[in-house]
């Protein structure tokens, strides 16, 4: 996909008005229009301890539990809801946790071992793409 210019883009936009509105002042919005789309789906197992503290996975929900060395798996919806029913897909195909769950953003992040993450987010992307018609994307592993 060859990138153009902001005045290539307006010029295309206001092809018949573009003269008329040079100089002025415009106000570009940008909107997204939530589909039925899992859109990233990504394994990590970081070997670094300030990815779990960034992410806040170093604290654990009960006294005494760290989730470091354990492995990441990150997945995102549209729509933002979806994550809940992801969620529920997860818990019930791995023994994974919930490290993170955002129904305003559609963010799900799983930790557990490589395999039953793995596992997990695999699950999740095949319910929904197979069982609910979702948009999918590849998974991948760093």
């Amino acid at each position: 996909m060859a990138h153009i210019t902001k005045e290539e883009l307006l010029e295309k936009l206001f092809h018949d008005n573009y003269e008329h509105l040079k100089g002025k002042r415009l106000r570009l919005v940008r909107v997204r229009i939530p589909g039925k789309e899992v859109c990233l789906a990504h394994i990590i197992t970081p070997s670094d301890d300030c990815i779990y503290k960034n992410l806040g996975l170093h604290i654990g929900v009960h006294e005494g539990e760290d989730h470091r060395g354990e492995t990441i798996g990150l997945i995102r919806f549209t729509p933002w809801e979806a994550v809940v029913v992801a969620a529920d897909v997860a818990i019930k195909s791995a023994d994974v946790e919930i490290g993170f769950m955002d129904r305003f953003c559609g963010s799900l992040i799983l930790t557990g071992g490589l395999a039953q993450v793995q596992t997990a987010v695999e699950e999740v992307v095949r319910f929904f793409g197979e069982e609910l018609g979702f948009q999918t994307c590849e998974i991948h592993r760093s």
